[in-house]
């Protein structure tokens, strides 16, 4: 059984710092002209979600939006 990963973007608040990359390892970081930061990436699990959601409010940024996106990836 071959298990899938989801695609995601979920929008935060504000330009998140490029430095702050680390905590966000698994997805990657956008800034969009209307002053958001689009966070993207394939998860392989809702854990994964919850985890990258949780250091979302544990830094204190403000979530906008969470969408999945029709489309998975294939574990390898």
């Amino acid at each position: 059984m071959r298990s899938e990963k989801q695609l995601y973007q979920i929008r935060i608040e504000g330009h998140v710092n490029f430095d702050w990359s680390a905590a966000f390892d698994e997805v990657t970081i956008q800034h969009t002209d209307d002053g958001q930061t689009v966070l993207s990436g394939a998860l392989p699990d809702q854990t994964a979600l919850h985890g990258v959601l949780m250091r979302i409010r544990d830094l204190g940024l403000t979530l906008v939006e969470v969408k999945r996106i029709d489309h998975s990836v294939e574990s390898q």
